[in-house]
């Protein structure tokens, strides 16, 4: 591969929007160990939130995504190969993203605190209407 050809590669890999009309790959291999990576990512994705028990497997599998994806850009940076590698080496890349932006969109979900800031709200509504209703709200406003 010429050297304008793996710019141009590493350009389209690192593009903010590379990702968009990407497919996420069926399988990636992962550490010698074979992925089911697009099945994995809608399984999850599916679901409205990460059920406390598979929330450590989407961190596991996020942080060895961002991994491959180092070693892959790696590879593509520095190995010499034919355009024709590393085209399809680019194309891995950009499916690892995609995988990583479904992963990502997904965000934390901790249903415990999000419970507790709710029941804290209500508390205070609570709180408020009764000073309201009792008259307090004016003795309020004046130690303020």
């Amino acid at each position: 591969m010429k050297e304008y050809q793996r710019k141009g590669l590493l350009e389209r890999v690192n593009r903010e929007a590379a990702t968009v009309g990407a497919s996420i790959p069926e399988t990636i291999e992962l550490d010698g160990e074979e992925i089911q990576l697009r099945s994995f990512v809608f399984e999850i994705k599916r679901r409205e939130t990460i059920p406390s028990g598979e929330r450590e497997r989407v961190e596991t599998a996020k942080r060895n995504l961002r991994r491959e994806r180092r070693r892959r850009l790696d590879r593509l940076e520095t190995e010499e190969m034919s355009y024709a590698e590393g085209e399809r080496l680019a194309e891995s890349i950009v499916g690892i993203d995609r995988a990583l932006d479904a992963l990502e969109q997904l965000g934390p979900v901790d249903l415990e605190a999000e419970q507790r800031r709710n029941e804290a709200a209500d508390r205070k509504r609570w709180m408020s209407f009764l000073r309201q209703a009792l008259g307090h709200d004016d003795d309020a406003k004046r130690r303020f």
